[in-house]
């Protein structure tokens, strides 16, 4: 395995272009001077929100001081996510999040004076032409009347946004930065530096030998500072218990899911029906240690190819073709705009030192959205490209079509194209391989993507609810108490075919997303939605996929599960939930027949 490269060592065209935000540091500078001198000009409306021209030149303002903010932050951020170690990134990274504080603190008055006003004038202010960018959250407005607050409590919760993400800050220093690794020998004994970045390609080595060894090197790390991570976590959940109890909500998940208009029974059934269809799940793991060979699995088993030999190398060149014809039933006005992403460097391609780990979708309205991706050329990674390309081409979709106010979707729908073209990338590559070994590979990678993104996914949120429930009993969230859950969790998912290693406690850990509370279960809700609407554009056609680019368009400007309906998926209905488990089970039953 090759040393990891230094970002300057990277060649340009694999680099994002990130002066389309802007044209350098300097430009950045000059408009976070202008942005600093002009959120004051908010304030000359404190006082006159129940007049419907001062309302309207009032969310316009703040619309416009938001774009500046948002492409302030994203330039800065995405400069430090190329390489975390340049302190000047960090620096204006600081600065965009002070002054985001600062926007915040100054624009904390317009939700509470808004909400003094008559249900009956905001409904009917969102009822006309000129407020039409605004309807739906003036509706919004007289929705969330009951959490809102008075203008000083606000704009005391404001300046709490100043510390507010400081738990997942350090953690993301932490774990891109500072944490180290024992390094590990591969297949041909040469000693491998560990990152999170090799790792999941490690975890696919067909020598058990070094998919345990960098288990070990993961999680004993971890391990070690065991300490530090739980309190990091522990004031994360004291966190959201804050903002539930200021915000009058009965528990942290109900405060969570309802910012988004999401009806909590939608959380809690899927857990339920998660946790109530495990059977087929371990059966999976018992067909996976049958093949492999072994009594039973450990937790460094379950990312190794059933079929090793089908697991091939796939440079990023190829990966840009084969994305390009799996999303070919997308139509052509899809493909053009892929096609720009794959030739305008919307894409960070590959993993140097002080990188990001993992991969992301990301932009500012105004530009276009951007891609981080850590390419290794595994067919893993050519579905991590699928993946952040549905993301990126929602984000096309609604900026395209809606106003600032309403362009940002809600992260509960957010997961959905992502997992579509995953699914359609699965159905192409199962639709043209003639190899009986390939397509076992296939179909088990298709299993995987449900035992992940699903089971996975379903588990962790189990455990956040689980974990702030500790809190919100008055019991001390400590070392102890996260590693049993987890661990107990872990041993029901995975079933008797599968030995929790002791070392799994840790697992918790090491999931950045558990800052981001409540967030891992649209990832699950995701697969569920996504896994119709696959099926509808390949069985339907044209008049599916023109429902699909509806929901891609609709942005945040309707409730979530009601941008879903547009796409024909009701989460609250029992139906996509038995599809997906009818799909997965289908799936394992092919994979049998194939031997």
């Amino acid at each position: 395995m090759k040393e990891i490269k230094s970002r300057a060592a990277i060649a340009e065209e694999y680099k994002w272009d990130l002066s389309d935000i802007y044209a350098d540091d300097a430009c950045w500078e000059k408009e976070f001077k202008e942005l600093d001198a002009r959120i004051s000009d908010i304030s000359r409306y404190s006082g006159q929100l129940n007049r419907e021209d001062k309302i309207l030149e009032c969310l316009k303002l703040s619309d416009e001081l938001s774009m500046t903010l948002g492409e302030l932050y994203v330039y800065a951020r995405q400069r430090l996510d190329e390489d975390a170690a340049r302190d000047k990134y960090q620096a204006m990274c600081d600065k965009a999040e002070l002054i985001g504080v600062k926007l915040a603190e100054a624009c904390s008055f317009i939700s509470p004076q808004l909400a003094l006003n008559d249900n009956g004038f905001l409904l009917s202010l969102a009822a006309k032409e000129k407020f039409s960018d605004y309807d739906y959250m003036l509706k919004e407005v007289v929705r969330g009347k009951e959490h809102t607050l008075s203008e000083a409590e606000e704009k005391i919760i404001a300046q709490a946004g100043l510390f507010s993400g400081g738990f997942h800050d350090a953690f993301n220093m932490f774990d891109n930065v500072d944490i180290k690794f024992s390094k590990v020998k591969d297949s041909d004994g040469e000693s491998v530096a560990m990152s999170h970045g090799n790792y999941s390609m490690l975890l696919q080595s067909p020598d058990r030998g070094v998919r345990k060894a960098a288990f070990n090197s993961m999680f004993k790390a971890y391990e070690g500072m065991i300490n530090t991570v739980t309190q990091l976590y522990a004031g994360n959940v004291k966190k959201d218990l804050f903002y539930a109890k200021v915000r009058k909500y009965p528990d942290c998940l109900t405060r969570a899911v309802d910012r988004e208009n999401v009806p909590v029974q939608v959380y809690r059934t899927l857990v339920k029906s998660v946790s109530g269809n495990l059977g087929v799940l371990h059966d999976y793991m018992r067909y996976r240690a049958d093949k492999l060979g072994y009594s039973k699995l450990h937790m460094y088993d379950l990312h190794v190819p059933v079929i090793a030999q089908s697991d091939k190398k796939v440079e990023y060149s190829k990966a840009k073709e084969i994305v390009l014809a799996a999303l070919k039933p997308m139509g052509e006005d899809y493909l053009s705009v892929v096609r720009t992403a794959f030739s305008e460097r919307w894409i960070d391609v590959y993993e140097n030192k002080g990188k990001r780990s993992g991969a992301y979708s990301w932009g500012t309205y105004n530009s276009h959205p951007y891609m981080l991706l850590n390419y290794h050329p595994s067919m893993h990674d050519v579905f991590t490209l699928a993946h952040e390309m549905g993301h990126s081409m929602h984000s096309y979709y609604s900026d395209k079509a809606q106003p600032f106010a309403k362009a940002q979707y809600e992260i509960f729908v957010a997961e959905v194209a992502s997992t579509v073209n995953e699914v359609l990338l699965l159905k192409y590559l199962l639709g043209k391989s003639e190899d009986k070994d390939e397509k076992r590979y296939l179909l088990s990678y298709y299993l995987d993507m449900f035992r992940t993104t699903l089971f996975r996914q379903t588990m962790f949120a189990q455990f956040e609810v689980e974990a702030h429930a500790l809190a919100e009993r008055g019991e001390p969230v400590t070392k102890e108490a996260l590693c049993d859950i987890y661990y107990s969790l872990n041993k029901k998912y995975y079933g008797g075919a599968v030995v929790s290693d002791k070392l799994i406690r840790y697992e918790w850990a090491r999931i950045p997303h558990f800052y981001r509370s409540f967030y891992v279960y649209k990832y699950s809700t995701g697969i569920i939605s996504a896994v119709g609407i696959a099926a509808s554009i390949l069985d339907k056609g044209e008049s599916a996929v023109e429902a699909y680019k509806r929901f891609l368009s609709a942005g945040g400007s309707m409730p979530p599960a009601e941008i879903l309906k547009l796409a024909g998926v009701d989460l609250t209905s029992d139906e996509p939930y038995d599809i997906a488990m009818t799909e997965f089970k289908a799936t394992l039953d092919a994979l049998k027949e194939l031997g």
